[in-house]
């Protein structure tokens, strides 16, 4: 096991790291790692690209403050939810990073099935619904996420990724924003060609082999895949998101345009 000032230094680097990449802002993000019964998160109200190892608090897993010179991030409760619910994550990381946190903003989850890597790694990144930063209302709206995803979207907020150790949670925020950036370019260029479900069950099928055999949701025929909709869990049910259908969206914007043009024709 790392000792407490290793993981102090690492908590430190992959704040500078998530600062350095733009996916923090200001004092923006979180980071945390669980270190036998306790602990360590960062303080609220500093850059996350500027931290010492003496900045990093420490807490039981209830939340009490047990050491530091400065009061935990303002949303440990969502940290301290994971680890109630996941023995085999000790390390979480939030931030906003900016593309997929458009997406988190646009109300529409990284669900789309289109890069083996993604799926190899890391599956489905669903959309929890919209709560209150800083708050209890947080922890709650991830929680049913929580046992089965190592990523989620945070309604209008950013995203949250959880790890066996700090740099698998790191690297699954730097993956998040790839898959958020490819699938803004795809888009641009027509729109993605996801994979059928056949292909997904063939990479779920290499990845048992490839043992690496932590949480990842399954292929559900969710509907994302085909543009209609995009649903928050794999199989739906409370927090699911429909997505936009865009060419509804783009065909809508139009009509009114004509409209509106027609009218100012009109008063002439």
């Amino acid at each position: 096991m790392r000792s407490e000032f290793e993981t102090r230094r690492e908590i430190v680097e992959i704040g500078r790291r998530l600062w350095d990449r733009g996916y923090v802002a200001a004092n923006d993000g979180n980071i945390s790692a669980r270190l036998g019964g306790r602990i360590l998160v960062t303080p609220t109200g500093l850059s996350k690209g500027f931290l010492k190892p003496d900045d990093i608090v420490v807490v039981s897993e209830s939340g009490v403050k047990l050491s530091g010179r400065i009061e935990p991030t303002s949303e440990l409760p969502m940290h301290l939810a994971v680890y109630r619910e996941r023995a085999d994550v000790d390390a979480v990381v939030h931030a906003h990073p900016p593309k997929a946190t458009g997406f988190a903003v646009a109300g529409v989850p990284l669900a789309q099935c289109v890069l083996p890597e993604v799926i190899l790694t890391l599956g489905e990144v669903p959309l929890a619904g919209y709560a209150t930063p800083s708050t209890e209302e947080v922890a709650r709206s991830i929680c049913e996420f929580i046992p089965r995803f190592n990523a989620i979207l945070l309604s209008n907020h950013g995203a949250l990724t959880l790890g066996r150790d700090l740099s698998q949670a790191y690297f699954r925020m730097e993956t998040v924003e790839h898959f958020a950036e490819i699938t803004l370019a795809a888009r641009a260029l027509g729109g993605p060609s996801p994979l059928s479900s056949d292909d997904v069950r063939k990479l779920l099928n290499v990845r048992e082999k490839l043992g690496l055999g932590e949480t990842v949701a399954d292929c559900s025929d969710c509907g994302a895949c085909d543009g209609a909709t995009a649903a928050s869990g794999a199989t739906g049910g409370a927090g699911s998101t429909v997505a936009p259908d865009e060419e509804e969206i783009v065909r809508a914007v139009l009509a009114r345009l004509g409209d509106v043009l027609d009218e100012k024709g009109d008063r002439r």
